[in-house]
């Protein structure tokens, strides 16, 4: 994975006392030996975290409270229920929170799932990015999304690859490429110096004779080793992006129309990274770029305190970046193409604690979806009067995996992809379908 991580984004720290911007200058991207691709493969031993059919995942991370979005209790107790409001959307029959307007007038072209379960119940994204809980992982892990699309699509375009990774770090462990190993990881472009993945002073011939002198060598020292393969791909991919300022130019997002930046809003720097807006419309433009799959992680929604004060702030800001993401694709004709998805690892506790929070609750949470091709402008399940159980049509993680990969034109009933022993594995458990709700 290529990372290159901005000032705006240090505050989230890692647990070398290093940030990536800084190895990047250690690395640098010189070209000298073909830096690039050593940066990448050096990424991935350290364990430092692409018209094509394509999906953007948002993550909610810490947990959103499903019944205080979609799926409000107003005859619930006042414990229960909370302060907040339904209103109508422009679907008739179906509401949504006071503080998600903008969500309200596009219903049209969402669909919430109200009555999601099986989560496994602990903070991680794991599960939404994968769609497997930890419990059944194979040796070295399931694959993440971008990389299980990498091995069984490949690139749909040379100058960007399959998958995409734009998160912010937090507490949570990236399941990256999993078993599939480094050569299918995702690419992760976070930050401002991005002019390092564009060729600086050095002609297109000059890199043609370095990337031929290093295939020469390649043919004299490669070993029968697990590494050689995902080291090629990673020189493969550097030659692409070095090549080409598509990848480059999608990240530079002063070359956007300003009143479309606008439209996406900003982020609240005091509820933590104010920039995180501006990776909804990164994501859509590293699409036309060529990835398949953009993933990207939304705030801290998990809420033991002040969950109505937190919602107040972060519903809006999430509310007009998803809104203007969901706008964006069907004005220029993407979103028959593109999948979106907003969803966290579980819901919310019914009952509100002492500190005015919601505590995690693995039974039923919620997710959005949007584009696709799929039948929008409906919601799917129910919960009980409390918002504590799935009532009508629960639906599993495993369901949501399907329905996306299904709009990617991959079955689930027959694709495969090999685990480290050359085993086929699915992508889903037997006789686990998309969701006819969605799908023709």
């Amino acid at each position: 994975m290529l990372t290159i991580l901005g000032q705006a984004d240090r505050q989230a720290g890692f647990c070398d006392g290093h940030s990536r911007r800084d190895f990047l200058r250690i690395g640098g991207l010189g070209l000298g030996g073909l830096a690039l691709p050593q940066l990448l493969q050096a990424e991935a031993q350290q364990g430092i975290r692409g018209s094509h059919k394509a999906i953007i995942m948002i993550f909610l991370t810490g947990g959103p409270p499903h019944q205080d979005m979609y799926d409000l209790k107003m005859e619930a107790p006042a414990e229960i229920r909370g302060p907040f409001q339904p209103i109508a959307t422009n679907v008739a029959g179906i509401q949504v929170c006071e503080h998600l307007p903008r969500i309200a007038a596009s219903m049209d072209k969402l669909v919430a799932i109200r009555s999601m379960v099986g989560s496994e119940g602990g903070h991680s994204q794991y599960q939404c990015t994968t769609g497997w809980p930890p419990q059944k992982a194979p040796m070295r892990g399931w694959p993440s999304l971008p990389a299980a699309v990498a091995k069984l699509k490949g690139p749909a375009s040379a100058h960007a690859p399959p998958g995409m990774s734009l998160w912010y770090k937090w507490n949570e462990e990236n399941p990256g490429p999993g078993f599939l190993g480094s050569s299918q990881a995702p690419f992760e472009p976070i930050g401002n110096e991005r002019q390092n993945m564009v060729l600086q002073g050095m002609t297109l011939d000059r890199l043609g004779d370095r990337r031929n002198l290093l295939h020469s060598f390649d043919r004299l020292q490669r070993e029968a080793d697990a590494r050689v393969q995902g080291s090629t791909a990673f020189q493969e991919q550097a030659f692409g992006i070095l090549t080409s300022g598509k990848l480059a130019t999608a990240l530079d997002l002063s070359q956007e129309d300003p009143r479309i930046v606008a439209r996406y809003g900003h982020g609240d720097p005091k509820i933590r990274l104010a920039s995180v807006p501006q990776h909804f419309l990164m994501a859509r433009r590293l699409v036309e770029a060529g990835a398949r799959v953009v993933t990207l992680n939304h705030a801290i929604w998990d809420w033991h305190n002040d969950n109505f004060k937190n919602a107040q702030k972060q519903f809006p800001i999430f509310d007009r970046a998803l809104t203007a993401l969901v706008d964006d694709l069907h004005e220029r004709g993407m979103s028959d193409d593109v999948t979106v998805l907003a969803w966290g690892e579980f819901g919310r506790t019914p009952k509100i604690n002492k500190n005015a929070g919601r505590d995690h609750w693995p039974q039923v949470s919620c997710a959005l979806l949007a584009g696709g091709g799929m039948r929008t402008g409906q919601v799917i399940g129910s919960t009980d009067r409390t918002g504590s159980e799935a009532k009508d049509r629960p639906v599993t993680f495993q369901e949501v995996y399907a329905t996306l990969y299904r709009n990617l034109g991959i079955d689930v009933r027959h694709a495969t992809i090999p685990d480290l022993h050359g085993r086929p594995q699915y992508l889903v458990e037997a006789g686990v379908q998309p969701l006819a709700e969605l799908v023709a």
